[in-house]
């Protein structure tokens, strides 16, 4: 069992050697010809990887292909270490900015009571503030739908009330027997809240 966890272990460090490996450093560069920037993002030319690899010895540093696919394929004298802890940060800050943002949905009735309509103002007012879009949505009912002005009037207020917290990326509009608005956080793109907070008509 003992020989099993080794075996395992050996497995996942060639896996991990595999993945660092796919960036070529130094001389595992294989071009016949690359073109070479500076750690200050300088261009020093077209030249074949040992003249590159000489200059980036003199200045103590490394010689990394950043763009194997370009032709000539590209590549800075930089610090290895350096240039591999800025890669995870930025894909750790793009992953982070993905599972950020969300749609979220908050649902009302015409008949919602003042407490209820309070308490999901300021879920969607939370979740404009937190970076989430969301759906504000009032449901009609039966009998409900021969008296939409009742759930417009209840949007327009809405609108209001949020104000400044958020942009409409939607303006109001019926979609079957639901209102539905669409809010952006302040920093979207759209129309302030408080200047737009009239619903369109239904079609």
């Amino acid at each position: 069992m003992r020989g099993a966890f080794f075996f395992l272990g050996g497995i996942i460090a060639e896996r991990n050697f595999r993945q660092a490996d796919r960036i070529r450093i130094n001389e595992r560069i294989r071009a016949r010809e690359i073109r070479v920037i500076d750690e200050e993002g300088g261009q020093l030319g077209v030249m074949q990887p040992f003249e590159a690899l000489r200059l980036a010895r003199e200045r103590a540093l490394d010689l990394v292909e950043i763009s194997p696919t370009a032709d000539p394929p590209v590549c800075k004298i930089t610090d290895y270490g350096k240039y591999q802890y800025q890669l995870n940060k930025k894909a750790h800050e793009q992953r982070k900015s993905s599972r950020g943002s969300q749609l979220k949905e908050v649902k009302f009735r015409p008949s919602t009571a003042e407490h209820d309509f309070q308490v999901r103002k300021n879920q969607i007012i939370k979740f404009l503030g937190d970076g989430h879009k969301v759906r504000a949505m009032i449901f009609h009912r039966g009998r409900e739908m021969a008296h939409q002005e009742v759930g417009r009037a209840k949007m327009t207020r809405l609108l209001g009330e949020i104000g400044e917290h958020g942009q409409i990326e939607t303006p109001p509009r019926m979609e079957g027997n639901v209102l539905v608005a669409l809010l952006a956080p302040k920093k979207g793109a759209g129309t302030t809240v408080r200047s737009s907070s009239q619903a369109q008509p239904s079609a």
